[in-house]
């Protein structure tokens, strides 16, 4: 299974970081030919699934993602239980004190295990760097931009 781990240091505090992170739909707006909708319920608790669906022409794949668990404003635990891709994600997020050497903020780290369908093992190492790449523009857009809703 690839592995990564991004990490994180925002300004922001952990309950506006979980707002972004939590806005489940803009997850989409770094990942080309991607977009992820809540599917059930609202993507605030377990049980909800987070659906994130790639196309490009004829080719096309879904991405389901269980919330497994959720405590606001600090952790979220997603399984990914597609036929392509497998595995899960984890997101955590910190309060990083004032008199700390970061400042006032939060850490936010998002840690992946994805395993794709049919794609031998030997590949790992690739898979887990284009995770990196393509999973930190995510969260570096998630984090320098709010969700609409705060922004009105």
């Amino acid at each position: 299974m690839a592995r990564f781990v991004l990490t994180r240091l925002s300004p922001l505090p952990p309950a506006d970081c979980w707002a972004r992170l939590t806005a489940w739909p803009r997850h989409g707006d770094r990942v080309p030919f991607t977009r992820v909708s809540v599917v059930r319920g609202t993507g605030r608790q377990p049980g909800d699934v987070i659906l994130a669906r790639t196309a490009l022409g004829p080719l096309r794949f879904d991405d389901p993602m269980e919330l497994v668990e959720l405590a606001a404003p600090t952790h979220c635990l997603l399984a990914k239980r597609g036929r392509v891709v497998r595995g899960g994600a984890e997101l955590r997020i910190r309060a990083v004190g004032a008199g700390s050497a970061v400042g006032a903020g939060s850490e936010v780290v998002w840690a992946e295990e994805l395993r794709i369908t049919g794609l031998p093992r030997l590949f790992d190492p690739v898979v887990a760097l284009a995770g990196r790449l393509v999973f930190g523009r995510v969260l570096d857009h998630l984090l320098a931009t709010p969700p609409a809703s705060a922004t009105g």
